[in-house]
């Protein structure tokens, strides 16, 4: 089980990490699937008891779908992104459009495998049938014999720990209450997908990009996000560097290391705080005399070319 919890959150590590949102969505699916699969097989275990079994199935389908959502929350830049923008800002450049935007797309992927094990849960049936086994009614079944002690009686069919004569129910309590959570799950599956496709829509009729750039800004996004995290680790490499030579007099590093610190021997040595901040926080798509600016760190390399431009003219 607990391999099982570990692969799945690599899956989620590299579903934001990833440029290719559909595949790792994909990903994020077929992981609850196989976690959600293997806690009904080796963790679920019915109370069968009156009151414990409601609760036990709402949370065999909520806490799960609700631990994923925030892990989903915590591993999204955008968050962050939001979080810095607010505390070094004050979120005075921050409008309504744009925490509309930011917060859709934390929430969007944050989803992704909350919804998956709800669904599959109300698919496969177990945890609803613990969960409202109790409140079936027993004078909708056929010759039920009459009972003083239903909601006990009704809350023992999941575990089939029932007397003999009412054990030829059990099939017909466990077909109605599955049929009722299959159906639930097909509809939020159906809600699910329209509302995905209204969404979509709202995005292209609201974007002001067309398609291809739409796809081309995409593409920069990611990108620049993994050539900052690679040029960012080398960077630490090299400060951490200097730092231990200005302590030792030396430091102990590989070959390959020697070739790429001696490659960036240009490298700025320690960048200002301000400067993070610059290329820090919230970013919405901007123009600078119809020339686009697709992130917080384009925008900063287009004002530092310009003002180097205006030094040297002056």
């Amino acid at each position: 089980m607990a391999s099982v919890v570990s692969e799945y959150f690599k899956f989620i590590a590299l579903f934001f990490k990833s440029k290719d949102v559909m595949i790792f969505n994909g990903l994020i699916g077929l992981g609850t699937v196989a976690g959600q699969t293997a806690y009904n097989i080796f963790a679920f275990n019915c109370p069968c008891s009156p009151q414990k079994n409601y609760l036990y199935g709402l949370a065999a389908i909520g806490v799960p779908a609700l631990a994923l959502f925030i892990v989903g929350v915590m591993l999204n830049q955008n968050t962050w992104d939001i979080v810095s923008e607010c505390r070094t800002r004050k979120c005075r450049k921050f409008s309504l459009t744009a925490a509309f935007a930011l917060l859709g797309s934390v929430v969007g992927r944050a989803v992704v495998a909350p919804i998956t094990w709800t669904v599959i849960s109300l698919l496969r049936g177990e945890a609803y049938v613990c969960a409202l086994s109790e409140f079936i009614d027993p004078s909708s079944l056929d010759k039920f014999p009459p009972t003083t002690q239903a909601p006990e009686i009704m809350s023992r069919f999941p575990c089939k720990d029932l007397p003999a004569p009412l054990m030829v129910y059990s099939g017909e309590v466990e077909r109605q209450l599955k049929y009722e959570s299959q159906l639930l799950g097909w509809l939020l599956v159906g809600l699910i997908s329209l509302c995905l496709f209204l969404l979509l829509c709202l995005k292209n009729c609201c974007s002001p990009l067309g398609y291809r750039q739409e796809a081309y800004w995409d593409q920069y996004r990611s990108n620049e996000q993994a050539l900052f995290q690679r040029t960012a680790e080398l960077h630490a490499k090299i400060h951490a560097a200097e730092c231990v030579k200005s302590f030792f007099g030396f430091v102990a590093l590989e070959n390959q290391e020697k070739e790429l610190i001696a490659d960036c021997k240009d490298a700025k040595t320690a960048i200002p705080r301000l400067e993070w901040n610059r290329i820090t926080g919230v970013y919405m798509y901007r123009e600078n005399n119809n020339t686009p600016m697709y992130s917080r760190l384009d925008k900063w390399a287009m004002y530092e070319k310009d003002n180097s431009c205006l030094a040297i003219e002056n």
